[in-house]
């Protein structure tokens, strides 16, 4: 995978955008904005940098397994070490491993619908 393909991937889910609000070569991946809020972020990457990495948010419970089956897995680099993990591409993990945590990442920050009870 390469860095416009993984750059493809994270704005492929129809609400996805990126902004760069803490440099220029930093794109981050997160919701559109909703009602005057920032949309949560999901993804972020520098996509200009080799190796090619990017990091995503991900359930606590599955970033130790994920960290301990794959050496391109590692704690997110300047992000909440439970909450984040980056991935250096091209690796070990594989672009369908890649593939799945960042769509993971998506589904974990979407809005849930809420639903009515059953009357």
């Amino acid at each position: 995978m390469d860095a416009e393909e993984l750059r493809q991937l994270c704005l492929s889910p129809a609400n996805a955008v990126e902004d760069f609000p803490f440099s220029p070569g930093v794109s981050v991946f997160r919701l559109r904005a909703r009602e005057g809020k920032k949309g949560k972020m999901f993804a972020l990457s520098r996509l200009g940098e080799e190796p090619l990495e990017v990091s995503v948010k991900i359930d606590p419970e599955l970033s130790e397994s994920l960290r301990a089956s794959y050496e391109a897995i590692v704690p997110g680099y300047h992000l909440n070490k439970r909450h984040w993990v980056t991935i250096t591409l091209n690796q070990d993990a594989g672009d369908e491993i890649v593939r799945g945590l960042i769509e993971d990442a998506h589904a974990l920050i979407s809005p849930r619908r809420k639903t009515k009870p059953a009357p």
